[in-house]
């Protein structure tokens, strides 16, 4: 848990460097480095007092310590002369071990106001060095300013989806455990501290052995493209107990000489994005792609050991483009890897993004075997899905946990999941979109039928813009009326809108009623009974109107969210005899009409109200 007087601390340095560092990744590579070379000095002053000579200051690099930095009478511009060469050649140091060269390498001072350094490095040294949790958490915090890396796609992972995902994994102490796209690893410290947890007595006690423990270490293992990412995230690994933590830099698409490693374990968020002119990855992927999701999770899915599991956290493009390469992906992970479909709610990685996203779940062994791929419906996780990210109570994702947990030793799961076979899934075109198969309540008192069987879907032709006006209804989404010069239909008809306006999420606010002979715009799909004594229009409307919502949860896409006709063809319905349904559209209509005739009472009385008040006034 971080305390309130490291948070300041690190407050109070940002709010230091931010009149000459303002961006704030730069900002926390300051604060890296400069806690880095106070840890080294402290170190070293450990060292003396136990007896022992220092490693890291000596020599010709004794005139940097951290104690000459901080003499007294030591000017502005020589502490400033003094600091900014130390930092610079310190991968020349040969007494500092190669994670520390690293840290160091490409290490400099982007300002040259002594003033600034000074009252930075005063802050800085308050700080002291131990191996506590407490420094990790500080490191954490430090780490949660950083925001979007938007020219590679990438952004950070909320802390608590990081936990649910390895949670959900549960992966052991002897498992080896990747991120190929490890960003600060914070994948890979949760990872670590459920393996501690996992191994922990009543009393708090650790049970691993110290052999156990030393493997644990170095069983985890990161990449990153970026030498700064990189950089983060050995110094996170240092301060949460990783004295040799194994963290490389590393092109997971584009370079095969670590082609041949695999683990156990693996957790990403990797990068959505990709470059003008696609990914050129080598040719040894089992999918040739340009897209940097497509070959990620390909990468993710060969790389595991054949009983190896990973969580992926990927955009709904994976889940539902119809692209070759994308097709084949899922074919892939759907015959030999998938076994969990985790759909998450828009908006959880705002301001980063408003791409929709889902977690796959892999496990290798369980999928050999065919169980069933569980889908699962996330709609509360914990935080509100707005800029202001505040704690709220309602959260499905420990319910989530519980239900994989279950589906692993065969126990029911909650309404939140469900499962579809894998022939299934393979058979509709390789689809992952699990609200397709969704069960629906069904008391068993009338059948279910499709409305492809039951209706001819088609989209409307007609542009809401562009259309001449005329004398017959053109039916749109919003409330208001126009005409048309020509219809393209005649008798009655249930209109569905097709895209949703509700930036990012699928959003259907009315489906429509119309008949005679009229046009439909563009935006909206048309169905009409395929045999009016099986099915009746004005049912067919008031059954649509009363699931709009679960049309709406069928809709896919990021920026524009819209509703496949074959997903409106395969959504089913109850079918009731027809004088069921003849009944149940005679009494809508009667209801209408005295709703109407309510309209013209309330209208009436508010006349007269108002005559009656305006006759007081003498008006």
């Amino acid at each position: 848990m971080l305390d309130s007087d490291t948070k300041r601390r690190i407050d109070t340095a940002r709010d230091i460097l931010v009149g000459k560092v303002p961006d704030p990744k730069s900002q926390v590579e300051q604060i890296t480095i400069a806690l880095i070379y106070k840890f080294m000095d402290d170190m070293d002053a450990e060292s003396e007092e136990l007896g022992g000579k220092r490693k890291f200051f000596t020599k010709e690099f004794a005139r940097y310590g951290w104690a000459q930095l901080m003499r007294a009478g030591l000017g502005g511009h020589e502490m400033l002369g003094l600091y900014a060469e130390g930092i610079t050649r310190m991968p020349e140091n040969p007494g500092i071990p190669p994670l520390f060269r690293d840290i160091f390498k490409n290490a400099y001072l982007p300002y040259r106001d002594p003033e600034t350094l000074n009252a930075f490095l005063k802050i800085i040294d308050e700080f002291t060095y131990d191996h506590s949790e407490r420094l990790g958490d500080a490191f954490e915090y430090l780490l949660s300013v950083l925001g979007s890396q938007g020219d590679a796609g990438q952004f950070r992972s909320p802390r608590h989806i990081i936990d649910f995902m390895v949670a959900i994994v549960d992966p052991k102490k002897w498992e080896t455990v990747l991120d190929p796209a490890c960003g600060t690893v914070g994948f890979l410290i949760s990872a670590f501290k459920h393996i501690l947890r996992a191994n922990t007595d009543k009393k708090g006690h650790s049970q691993l052995t110290p052999d156990e423990k030393g493997r644990l270490a170095k069983n985890f293992k990161g990449y990153d493209i970026s030498p700064d990412m990189v950089r983060l995230s050995l110094v996170n690994l240092y301060l949460h107990g990783f004295t040799d933590p194994h963290i490389y830099e590393y092109d997971t698409l584009t370079s095969e000489e670590r082609w041949n490693e695999f683990a156990d374990v693996i957790f990403a968020n990797p990068p959505f994005m990709s470059p003008k002119g696609g990914i050129k990855p080598h040719r040894r992927f089992s999918i040739q792609a340009k897209r940097s999701e497509v070959l990620f999770v390909d990468y993710i899915a060969e790389h595991l050991t054949p009983n190896g599991r990973a969580a992926i956290i990927v955009p709904e493009g994976i889940i539902e483009r119809s692209d070759v390469a994308y097709q084949k992906l899922r074919g892939l992970l759907l015959r030999e890897h998938l076994v969990g479909v985790i759909s998450l709610p828009a908006g959880l990685f705002l301001p980063y993004t408003k791409v929709k996203t889902s977690i796959l779940v892999l496990d290798r062994l369980l999928a050999r075997k065919g169980m069933p791929v569980m889908f699962t419906q996330v709609s509360q996780v914990g935080i509100s899905l707005d800029t202001a990210r505040s704690i709220v109570k309602e959260n499905d994702l420990p319910q989530v946990i519980e239900d994989y947990q279950a589906m692993r030793t065969g126990k029911p799961v909650s309404a939140l999941s469900w499962f579809v076979d894998r022939e299934t899934l393979l058979g509709r075109g390789c689809t992952l979109v699990g609200v397709q198969f969704k069960p629906r309540p069904n008391s068993g008192r009338y059948p279910f039928v499709r409305l492809g069987d039951a209706c001819r879907i088609e989209k409307g032709a007609s542009s809401s813009t562009k259309s001449e006006p005329g004398e017959f209804p053109l039916v749109v989404r919003g409330e208001e009326t126009l005409t048309c010069s020509a219809y393209h239909y005649e008798g009655e008809a249930v209109c569905v809108p097709v895209l949703s306006l509700a930036h990012g999420k699928g959003q259907i606010k009315r489906v429509h009623y119309i008949q005679g002979k009229f046009a439909v715009a563009n935006l909206l799909a048309v169905l009409q009974p395929k045999d009016t004594s099986l099915l009746n229009a004005k049912y067919l409307f008031l059954v649509l109107d009363k699931v709009k919502d679960e049309l709406a949860a069928l809709m896919q896409g990021s920026v524009y969210v819209t509703l496949k006709l074959n997903d409106l063809e395969n959504f089913e319905i109850p079918l009731p005899p027809i004088n069921v349904q003849l009944a149940v559209a005679e009494k809508h209509d009667a209801l209408q009409i005295l709703i109407e005739k309510q309209k013209h009472l309330v209208a009436t009385m508010q006349v007269d109200v108002g005559r009656m008040v305006d006759e007081i006034f003498g008006e």
